[in-house]
């Protein structure tokens, strides 16, 4: 029977089903940061059970770690109380891969265990984080939990889960000069909306899909969420299989041979069924930004904010109004005359070291607008940092006029000391753009880092192929 690879991936890990269809499923890696695990290591110390596999756990500071200064003192009480309690949390248990705030290979969770090979093809990963859908990029069925889940594979190492639906995505055409996956994974949640993939895993699928990297297939997977997926997935091809062959926690010698053949099974079979499918044609993508405070309220830079009757759904006109009103913004205006405060370049989304080259290549020998108030580029790991400064990119980005931080979430959601005053509108490469995300009142605009590059230096809303074609 022809199986999608996600249906593969669950039957290979499917302990037992209940008569409800409900799956008890192992699972492979567990990734713990700060402020979704502690409550879950307290139930399992007020149970009396000891974690099932500690090597299955990969564990890091992320959501509130200052960016600024991470040698001096956590500023923050609690920030500095729940990265304590992490280190505390990790070090009792035993846990093997742990990456202490303010060490070389610290960062976001899901930046680091990708870059370290501790994500592989065909695992089963679960983590307190809903963008835990990252590491489907590398062919691993991944994604969020609650804090009671979290406890439950801590003692057990299993995770009762409904069986999802299939949602195949197809996407072919060579990408235009100035557009990437972040453009892409806008431009599919626009039109199929914000619930668009309610309980369904995406599988990404299409010769555009297999001309990016790894790095740009994290972003597309990270953004499924934001489409309502439970996660999103992307089989393994020759550019997956070079990724891994050489990081850290790889396979070595025999091991990564029968790895890979394993590794070349992790596919859709032709005549597998998706229960939905949408297609793209990627030349038709343009550079894309959010309006409003739904990444589904997304259009190209360059046009005009919508009105509410552009929506036939009564209760979608609702909520284009509150949009507006929340963003200050008037239904005919062009994006393009958009002028904003801050600028942030990091997040999972689109904080690894393509994105910053990218970033870099658009920036250099230029200045970013006096009108900024600030503009931060946070890279998402020590690995990340490392290379970057290696390159020499963070003398681009100083000179330039923007700050260059240590590896976290940083402004993605306001959790630290990054974050936006009431009405500051950002032009930022995160993930999510609700209202009070990147700080009570703040304004957010998601787009790639080419974009937000492009309007930094401007300081409005800018096209950034015009930098493209100056610069290739």
């Amino acid at each position: 029977m022809a199986k999608t690879l996600y249906d593969k991936i669950w039957d290979s890990h499917l302990i037992e089903q209940d008569k409800n269809g409900e799956g008890l499923i192992y699972i492979d890696r567990q990734l713990i940061n700060e402020v979704t695990s502690p409550q879950a290591y307290q139930g399992l110390y007020e149970a009396g059970r000891s974690l099932w596999r500690p090597e299955s756990v990969v564990a890091t500071a992320d959501h509130n770690t200052p960016t600024l200064n991470i040698h001096a003192e956590i500023p923050d009480q609690l920030s500095r109380e729940q990265v304590a309690l992490l280190t505390k949390n990790i070090e009792f248990t035993g846990a093997r891969h742990f990456f202490p705030y303010a060490s070389k290979n610290q960062g976001i969770l899901h930046v680091v265990s990708p870059e370290l090979g501790l994500t592989q093809p065909g695992m089963t990963i679960a983590c307190g984080d809903s963008h835990t859908s990252t590491h489907g990029a590398l062919a691993a069925l991944a994604f969020g939990i609650g804090t009671s889940e979290i406890e439950h594979i801590l003692a057990t190492q299993s995770l009762w889960l409904k069986k999802f639906k299939n949602y195949g995505i197809y996407i072919n055409g060579q990408l235009n000069q100035g557009v990437y996956s972040k453009d892409i994974a806008l431009y599919i949640i626009q039109n199929i909306g914000s619930a668009g993939a309610v309980n369904h895993v995406i599988e990404y699928l299409g010769d555009t899909v297999h001309q990016m990297s790894i790095e740009a297939r994290m972003t597309l997977c990270n953004m499924a969420v934001e489409a309502g997926a439970r996660t999103g997935i992307i089989a393994v091809d020759d550019v997956t299989i070079e990724y891994l062959r050489t990081l850290p926690f790889s396979p070595i010698d025999e091991q990564l041979n029968q790895a890979i053949d394993y590794w070349r099974t992790l596919y859709s079979d032709d005549n597998a069924k998706f229960d939905r499918i949408f297609t793209i044609d990627a030349t038709q993508v343009v550079p894309m930004v959010t309006w409003g405070t739904s990444p589904d309220m997304a259009c190209s830079v360059n046009s005009i904010i919508p009105y509410p009757e552009d929506y036939v759904d009564p209760v979608k006109q609702k909520s284009v109004v509150r949009a507006l009103q929340y963003m200050g913004l008037e239904s005919g205006s062009k994006l393009s005359d958009l002028q904003f405060d801050k600028v942030f370049i990091g997040s999972c989304t689109n904080s690894r070291i393509e994105d910053l080259r990218i970033v870099a290549n658009i920036v250099k020998d230029k200045k970013i607008a006096s009108t900024l108030k600030q503009a931060l580029i946070v890279p998402g790991s020590g690995k990340v940092k490392a290379q970057a400064e290696l390159e020499g990119l963070d003398k681009i980005f100083l000179a330039a006029g923007f700050e260059w931080r240590s590896p976290g979430c940083s402004m993605c959601l306001g959790m630290n000391d990054d974050h936006l005053n009431p009405k500051e509108r950002c032009a930022s490469t995160s993930n999510r753009n609700f209202e009070g995300r990147q700080g009570a009142g703040g304004r957010t605009h998601l787009m790639s880092p080419a974009t937000a590059a492009a309007t930094a230096i401007h300081g409005v809303l800018t096209d950034p192929r015009r930098y493209i074609y100056e610069t290739i």
